[in-house]
């Protein structure tokens, strides 16, 4: 029983000196990665900025010009979110994103677009 136990605090062991540096290496990378919360435009804590009422009227009118002529829910939806989070839109119905640097790098969990 001994040989067992030592057999499994040795594992436990490597197993922990694993998690740690893999923690302490992602975190370090995480830490200088100034890029994508610049990106965003999120603050340091990676947490987007309060909403006021003058960012929520105007997401509201630009989005509804930068959705008209698609599906309105999914494209409103998005933009908004967007728009939120940058504070703002690029103009016309499509395209023109250079012009707003945040709503075009933004991306889906699964690596596309977000914004329209």
């Amino acid at each position: 029983m001994g040989i067992m136990s030592s057999a499994k605090a040795t594992l436990l062991l490597v197993a922990i000196s694993c998690i740690v540096i893999a923690i302490s290496s992602g975190a370090h990378s995480l830490l200088s990665s100034e890029t994508n919360m610049e990106t965003y435009g999120f603050s340091e804590f990676n947490t987007p900025p309060p909403i006021s009422p003058k960012i929520t009227n105007y997401c509201g009118v630009k989005c509804k010009g930068r959705c008209k002529n698609a599906r309105q829910n999914t494209c409103n939806r998005a933009c908004n979110t967007c728009c939120h989070r940058c504070h703002c839109v690029p103009p016309g119905t499509f395209g023109h994103k250079e012009t707003c640097p945040c709503y075009a790098n933004m991306k889906t969990h699964g690596g596309r677009p977000k914004c329209p």
